[in-house]
């Protein structure tokens, strides 16, 4: 063999031990992207299959079970209040423990993409901060100069925490700090040997609360009704000739809701009467003689028959925003329409409360 071909073949042999890594480094390369891009569909996928589980509402509960079940497992007797305060408890560990968990402070997918659900627990948290606001200051308190309730005093501004913070500390964690000094409550009430636990059911107490809500129903009924925009006289001051006001505004205004913000307002909405509708259900049973007094059973029956049918199942895949008498459905204006007369329900039931 010729020095040449000696050459020539340790040129082969090196050409052949430079190539063989570059094939199968180039066949690496290939397998990793593909199992990547696997794994990052099975991931959206995953995304998708928990977003769709996860976007359903809780279903409504039986108050007076729930507070039967609560109240044996603790060997207690269901007292006047014991129905209200065990309902309060219910939403708010349905609000935290749902199918998904908290999702208005997630940071992550798909939680973090979600809308509708998130919306749906901030109608539920203003109720359970509005009702526990009333139990700290009215019903369990005898009198004006009376001392608030130890625990409600814990209770109540636990749940004004930021209802979007993630951590330090996250939301659920004060939440749940509220929801224990709510059961700490509760047993107090249950208990014969401590005094200090009041429920006052009284004409007055129950009319202070309905008072919160007449505003808060009044509230969503304008802003759901806003869908389709409307243009509206100023009654800002009607009724006060003397009255004054900080900013002068138009004699007649316009008022439309962003479409980014209809399905948002909608299942705000949703959220509120689902917990309104149980609260009421344990009034119903808590102030019944006082109700049975007033012959205001059937308004209490009335406000909850509008409330329960908010609840309907949406078959849409999407809120629409038709036009009043349009081709297409409003839901809103559906919404606002079962909102409107359970309000108009509560003004019928506060004013019975008032007369004697």
């Amino acid at each position: 063999m010729t020095l040449l071909d000696q050459l020539h073949s340790v040129y082969t042999r090196l050409q052949q031990k430079i190539t063989m890594p570059k094939k199968f480094s180039t066949q690496s390369h290939h397998w990793l992207a593909g199992l990547l891009s696997t794994l990052i569909i099975a991931v959206m996928l995953l995304q998708l299959v928990l977003g769709f589980i996860w976007n359903n509402e809780p279903e409504q509960f039986d108050v007076i079970e729930n507070a039967a079940t609560l109240s044996a497992g603790h060997t207690e007797n269901m007292v006047t209040g014991y129905i209200t305060v065990a309902t309060l408890i219910k939403a708010g560990e349905t609000l935290l423990d749902k199918t998904g968990g908290y999702l208005s402070n997630d940071v992550m997918p798909p939680g973090l993409f979600m809308d509708n659900i998130p919306n749906w627990e901030f109608g539920v948290l203003v109720q359970i901060r509005d009702l526990s606001r009333a139990m700290r200051n009215d019903i369990s308190r005898s009198q004006s100069q009376s001392v608030e309730d130890k625990d409600l005093i814990i209770a109540e501004p636990q749940f004004n925490f930021d209802s979007s913070s993630w951590m330090l500390p996250a939301t659920e964690t004060e939440y749940r700090k509220g929801l224990k000094a709510l059961t700490r409550y509760l047993h107090r009430l249950a208990d014969a040997d401590q005094q200090d636990g009041q429920f006052y059911a009284r004409a007055d107490n129950l009319s202070a609360w309905l008072e919160q809500i007449e505003k808060r129903l009044g509230s969503l009924s304008q802003r759901l009704s806003a869908s389709v925009g409307q243009v509206r006289i100023n009654t800002d001051m009607a009724g006060e000739p003397e009255g004054r006001q900080s900013t002068p505004t138009d004699k007649v205004i316009e008022i439309k809701t962003p479409w980014t913000e209809i399905d948002d307002v909608f299942y705000e909405a949703r959220g509120s009467a689902w917990a309104l509708s149980h609260f009421f259900k344990a009034i119903e049973t808590d102030f019944q003689s006082i109700l049975e007094k007033k012959n205001a059973l059937v308004s209490v029956r009335q406000i909850i028959r509008e409330l329960d049918a908010t609840q309907a199942t949406v078959w849409s895949p999407m809120i629409l925003n038709g036009g009043g008498f349009g081709f297409f459905a409003n839901h809103s204006l559906v919404m606002a329409n079962y909102i409107s007369r359970a309000n108009a329900a509560v003004i019928d039931l506060r004013t019975l409360l008032s007369q004697g």
